[in-house]
């Protein structure tokens, strides 16, 4: 006999307003980002032929393709962002839609955790490129100060 349970995730009741301020939050931390991401992929032109060096190639390929995918990423996951804030009609309008409003908090909670999965892996990405960079910079100055 089969033990048909029926499991039911806690879901936090957030207010309209504070769903419209972490949306907000969201946006401005994705374009914060896609700054970021120009000024990363500058300072990788710059310093190209010090990162293609041989010793180092394999993880900078790594990094690099890791950065180029966040990048994508941020894209899509703004577009659901925008998205999501252009929606919030669904739970101000005075209208009791159950169905559309549970819609929209199941895509809210969703987004969030695709937002918190998405900065987990550029900070690493990030981290990783300014810490290979910086190590290229010392060389660098090593090599000139040795002249």
């Amino acid at each position: 006999m089969k033990n048909n349970t029926i499991k039911k995730a806690y879901t936090e009741w957030l207010s309209a307003d504070e769903m419209h301020s972490e949306s907000k939050k969201w946006s401005s931390e994705l374009k914060f980002a896609k700054d970021e991401q120009k000024f990363l992929n500058t300072m990788i032109q710059d310093y190209t032929l010090d990162l293609i060096d041989v010793k180092i190639f394999d993880e900078v390929k790594r990094v690099v393709d890791s950065l180029s995918q966040a990048e994508k990423n941020l894209i899509e996951i703004f577009k659901k962002v925008q998205l999501h804030e252009n929606q919030i009609l669904i739970m101000v309008d005075e209208v009791d839609q159950i169905k559309m409003e549970n819609a929209y908090l199941e895509t809210h909670a969703e987004l969030k955790k695709e937002i918190q999965d998405y900065f987990v892996d550029y900070r690493a990405s990030k981290t990783k490129i300014f810490k290979i960079i910086s190590n290229v910079m010392k060389k660098k100055k090593q090599k000139r100060l040795l002249s």
